[in-house]
C-alpha cells in the first residue's frame, strides 16, 4: 500500500519538477536572449528580464533540491563512509533524518514568510509580482523534499531487506 502511494507521488512530483523546470528555464532563456539582442543590436535593455532570471534561478534551485534528493545526488561528505564502510547505513539514515528535519523547517518557516508577504502586500520592484508567489515556493519545496526523502528511505530499507534475504539464503 505504502509503495503504491509513494509510486503515485513519485509520478506526480516528477511531472511537476520536469515540466516546471523546463518551462521556467525556457522562458528565462528567451527573455535573456531577447535582452542581449536588444542591448547589443538596438542599444535598448529590458529591465524586467534580469529580474525574471533572478526569480527563475531561485525557483529552479529550490525545486532542484527535490530532484537532487530523488536522484540521490545531494552534496555529501563521504570520507567517514570510505574509512568505515559498515557505517554507511547508519550515516545514510542520519543524513535522511537531517533532511527530513530541514524540510519540516522549510515548510514551517516558509509558510510564515509567505504569510508575512501576503499580509504586507509586497511586490517585486520591476515586474510587480506579489512576493507571496515567490515565497510560497519555500513550503512547497519543503513538502516535496519531505516526500522525496521518505521515498529514498523506503527504497533504502527495501534494498537492505532484499540484500539481507539474499545473504541468508
Amino acid at each position: 500500500m505504502l509503495e503504491k502511494v509513494l509510486n503515485f507521488l513519485d509520478k506526480i512530483l516528477t511531472f511537476i519538477e520536469e515540466w516546471t523546470l523546463f518551462l521556467t528555464v525556457f522562458v528565462a532563456l528567451i527573455a535573456l536572449f531577447a535582452n542581449v539582442v536588444l542591448r547589443y543590436g538596438f542599444n535598448y535593455s529590458l529591465a524586467w528580464s534580469e529580474e525574471l532570471v533572478r526569480i527563475v534561478i531561485i525557483y529552479t534551485t529550490l525545486i532542484g533540491c527535490s530532484t537532487a534528493i530523488k536522484n540521490q545526488s545531494m552534496i555529501k561528505i563521504d570520507a567517514l563512509v570510505q574509512l568505515a564502510p559498515k557505517l554507511k547505513t547508519v550515516l545514510s539514515l542520519f543524513s535522511n533524518i537531517v533532511t527530513l528535519i530541514f524540510s519540516c523547517m522549510m515548510i514551517y518557516y516558509g509558510w510564515q514568510m509567505a504569510d508575512l508577504q501576503l499580509r504586507t502586500f509586497q511586490k517585486t520592484i520591476i515586474m510587480q509580482i506579489p512576493l507571496v508567489y515567490l515565497y510560497a515556493i519555500l513550503p512547497m519545496m519543503g513538502v516535496m523534499m519531505f516526500i522525496r526523502t521518505v521515498q529514498v528511505m523506503y527504497k533504502d530499507i527495501n534494498t537492505q531487506n532484499n540484500n539481507a534475504k539474499q545473504g541468508s539464503s
